[in-house]
C-alpha cells in the first residue's frame, strides 16, 4: 500500500494520544506518518477509552463504538488500535461470538468494525492488536480472560469483515515481562517511550507495504 500524500486516520487509546513518549514527534503514529510519507496523520487517540460501552458510563471520554462515527471522512488509511483498557480496567461481559450490543467486548468489536467497513466503503481499514503488557498473562478481574483471548477475539471478528489484522501482541517485539525490553521500550510496562513507539511505527510500516 503506497501511503505517500494520502491521510490517515488512527482511533486510539492512551498510547495513540502520546502517553509514555517524550514529545507528539515519538508518538508512533507520528513516526509512522514520515515513514511512509503521509500528508496528514490525524490522532483519535483518548487515554482510558476502551472498545466496548461501559456499564455506568464510565467510558473516559468515549469508547471507540460512540467516537468513530466523529472521525473525519476523508481518510485514506484508518488504523485501530485499541482493546488493552477492556482487559485492562474494562467492566463489560466479554460476551459470545453472536453478540452485536457495544455493550460487551465481543458485541463492540462486530459493532464498531461494521461502522467503519459502513463509513469508509473505499478507505483501507486497519486493526492492530493490542501490545504486550506487563502482567498481561494474568486473568482480567472482570472477566476472567488474558490479555491474549481479548487479542484473539478481536483477530476472530476482524475477519468476519474482511478486515485485515497487525498482531502487535505476537509481532511487534516488545514483550515487558523481559526486564531488559522492558526498560528499553516501556517502562511502566504499558505505555511505549521513544523507542518503543519508533519499533511500533517500523513494524505497521513494513505491515502496510504487504496491502
Amino acid at each position: 500500500m503506497n501511503l505517500q500524500n494520502k491521510i490517515i486516520n488512527v482511533l486510539g487509546d492512551s498510547i495513540t494520544q502520546g502517553v509514555g513518549v517524550s514529545a507528539p514527534i515519538h508518538i508512533y503514529e507520528n513516526v509512522l506518518g514520515r515513514l511512509v510519507g503521509a500528508r496528514e496523520v490525524r490522532n483519535y487517540g483518548i487515554s482510558g477509552t476502551r472498545f466496548a460501552r461501559q456499564i455506568g458510563g464510565d467510558d473516559c471520554g468515549g469508547a471507540f463504538v460512540d467516537r468513530f462515527e466523529g472521525m473525519a471522512d476523508d481518510a485514506d488509511l484508518v488504523l485501530v488500535f485499541g482493546g488493552t483498557n477492556d482487559y485492562g480496567h474494562g467492566n463489560v461481559p466479554f460476551g459470545t461470538w453472536g453478540d452485536r450490543t457495544p455493550e460487551t467486548f465481543i458485541g463492540a468489536c462486530h459493532y464498531l468494525f461494521d461502522g467503519l467497513v459502513r463509513k469508509y466503503p473505499a478507505a483501507r481499514i486497519v486493526i492492530m492488536t493490542p501490545l504486550q503488557r506487563a502482567g498481561g498473562s494474568k486473568p482480567c478481574a472482570n472477566t476472567g480472560k488474558s490479555l491474549s483471548d481479548y487479542v484473539d477475539a478481536i483477530i476472530r471478528v476482524a475477519a468476519e469483515y474482511s478486515l485485515p489484522v497487525l498482531d502487535l501482541y505476537r509481532t511487534a517485539g516488545i514483550c515487558p515481562d523481559i526486564p531488559a525490553q522492558r526498560e528499553m521500550f516501556m517502562p511502566d510496562g504499558l505505555h511505549p517511550c521513544d523507542a518503543g513507539a519508533a519499533r511500533m511505527a517500523e513494524r505497521i510500516a513494513g505491515f502496510l507495504t504487504t496491502l
